[in-house]
């Protein structure tokens, strides 16, 4: 995937509904700090052949308008870049992209989710499980490098995108 250039990502599909209605929709995808951080913060002569299948995909999910992004994911990729001029671009490539819509239940969801995992063995950060929870309060899948997001979605029956 390219940097981002002072135009931005291009024009790109409506963000989508809260819900996802039908099983015939087009699933959207919620896209974890790594993915994003490999194609926008790393340059692609230091990536593995992993991780240029990574930024291909994420490329792909961008052009068909299915790429999304959670604030707290934003906050985190923003997080870190020294100098302002990055900053600045990072963030106008970024404002191309909606966030959901966040509400209480999805908070609670997460904590729920939280707690299932840790009664299984399984931890987890905060900032996951709320990623678990707004992907799956509208069917969306997850799609992340961070092999914490394969245990999580055994766990709590989650989508990961593949």
């Amino acid at each position: 995937m390219s940097k981002p250039d002072e135009r931005g990502p291009g024009k790109r599909k409506p963000a989508a509904s809260e819900e996802v209605e039908s099983p015939s929709a087009v699933a959207m995808v919620l896209v974890d700090t790594p993915v994003w951080s490999l194609a926008l913060r790393r340059k692609a002569g230091d990536l593995n052949p992993q991780e240029r299948v990574a930024t291909e995909a994420l490329a792909d999910l961008v052009r068909e308008g299915r790429a999304q992004i959670a604030g707290v994911v934003r906050q985190e990729l923003l997080s870190g870049i020294r100098e302002p001029e990055r900053f600045e671009k990072l963030r106008s490539y970024l404002r191309a992209f909606d966030d959901p819509h966040l509400e209480a239940a999805d908070y609670e969801e997460a904590a729920q989710m939280n707690n299932r995992c840790r009664s299984r063995g399984i931890a987890g950060s905060a900032i996951d499980f709320l990623i678990c929870a707004v992907a799956h309060r509208r069917r969306w899948q997850i799609f992340s490098t961070d092999h914490d997001f394969e245990r999580y979605g055994k766990a709590l029956g989650l989508k990961l995108y593949r």
